[in-house]
């Protein structure tokens, strides 16, 4: 991870005072498939104050999903350029970003509320992430999680955008989500988050999304298949292979090409 210039430490991994042990599945995608290589999750924020409350949410998401067995990388959008701002989009930072969402499987976004909405900064970095970026998609496919901050009562406007920014992405944004009020009240002096149903929330938020990441993965490329796109592309499809390949899946232990004689 030393390559990287715009990659947040995580201080305090495998500390976690408000999580009670007791009640937690440490594997909570056991059965939903395979756990092995872990799920790789990147985590975006939306504010660069020294003491920001929507980093320091992800930070204790990030501590939970390295607990459950992920592999986590929170981008700092410090350095990170107004869109439009540098020709072609040519900054160390924006290539960075787009290279940790292409090594993603899952992403949280985390942003405070500013104005009924969510942050410049919160946006900036999910505008430097193209539908399409050399032959590759940054974000299609990817389960994503969404999260608020808000230094008032409880609202819901910042994750109502960050959801129809997931689905503009065409990611598959989990049911769950997680909202904190008065977030200047929810963590202690050294940064960490006190117990409470919204610490509550996001240990529920985070365990959705790697189950979800887990089930999606082996299956992301036919989810996202396109008719438009093999068209655009010019591939079209082999339809005596699609035949064998539906044959197979319905008995998957004896391929298609060996049954030949047999009658159904």
């Amino acid at each position: 991870m030393s390559e990287y210039r715009h990659l947040r430490s995580l201080a305090d991994v495998e500390h976690l005072p408000a999580l009670k042990p007791e009640y937690v599945h440490r594997r909570p995608a056991l059965g939903l498939g395979e756990l092995d290589p872990p799920p790789r999750i990147l985590l975006l924020y939306g504010s660069l104050r020294e003491r920001s409350y929507s980093r320091l949410v992800v930070e204790e998401a990030a501590r939970l999903l390295e607990f459950f067995g992920c592999e986590t990388r929170i981008f700092d959008p410090a350095d990170l350029p107004m869109p439009d701002q540098v020709q072609d989009d040519d900054h160390p930072a924006v290539h960075e970003l787009r290279e940790h969402s292409l090594w993603s499987e899952g992403q949280v976004w985390c942003s405070p509320e500013r104005h009924g909405q969510i942050t410049g900064i919160m946006k900036s970095q999910i505008d430097h992430l193209p539908l399409a970026f050399k032959g590759m998609r940054p974000t299609q496919g990817r389960a994503l999680a969404v999260m608020q901050v808000s230094a008032g009562s409880q609202s819901f406007n910042s994750v109502n955008s960050l959801r129809v920014l997931g689905r503009w992405m065409r990611m598959f944004t989990i049911p769950n989500q997680s909202s904190v009020a008065k977030a200047f009240t929810e963590f202690d002096e050294s940064g960490r988050m006190k117990s409470s149903s919204y610490y509550d929330r996001i240990v529920d938020v985070v365990e959705e999304l790697v189950r979800f990441t887990v089930l999606l993965r082996p299956h992301v490329d036919q989810l996202v298949d396109r008719y438009s796109e093999r068209i655009e592309a010019g591939q079209p499809i082999n339809a005596s292979a699609e035949i064998l390949a539906s044959i197979d899946a319905l008995v998957p232990n004896q391929p298609a090409s060996s049954r030949t004689s047999q009658s159904y």
